[in-house]
């Protein structure tokens, strides 16, 4: 018996629907930012165990404001801190919402490949006698090995 993890029919009008509704996100945020590919790379970022540090290293620095000098900007780090809090929120409900979308597409997907590797089992079984040889030699194509290229030697 196959598997059946989901079943799941979206009409034109829910995907017309989703996407509308990310776009008035991505709207509703135009001072998002997309860093290209390596660009992350070396930054100073604000994990869970750094943010504790920031968050009273600004702290300090406000309650101390003879030691902060013009060149610093302060006011800009607590506006970043400010606008960090208020998308953390945002983040953590897409996260979830994206897992649920990469599972829901894994199962999908699963549930399409275990029909198809039955199918293929049966097209093998009895696809001589219906005449789907040629068939079968292509769809075993998927399960080809390739060979691999022997390390040349240094």
């Amino acid at each position: 018996m196959s598997q059946n993890l989901v079943t799941l029919a979206i009409t034109d009008e829910q995907l017309a629907a989703a996407l509308a509704g990310l776009q008035q996100v991505e709207a509703a945020l135009p001072g998002l930012i997309a860093f290209e590919v390596g660009e992350r790379r070396g930054l100073p970022l604000m994990g869970p165990r750094s943010e504790p540090f920031a968050r009273q290293t600004l702290r300090v620095l406000e309650q101390n404001p003879g030691i902060v000098p013009p060149s610093l900007d302060l006011a800009a780090a607590r506006a970043d801190l400010e606008a960090h809090d208020r998308l953390r929120p945002l983040l953590e409900r897409l996260q979830r919402l994206t897992a649920r979308v990469d599972d829901t597409v894994a199962a999908l997907g699963s549930d399409v490949m275990d029909v198809a590797l039955e199918g293929y089992a049966l097209v093998k079984v009895s696809g001589r006698a219906q005449g789907l040889d040629e068939l079968r030699r292509e769809l075993g194509g998927r399960f080809a090995k390739t060979r691999r290229k022997e390390a040349v030697p240094a």
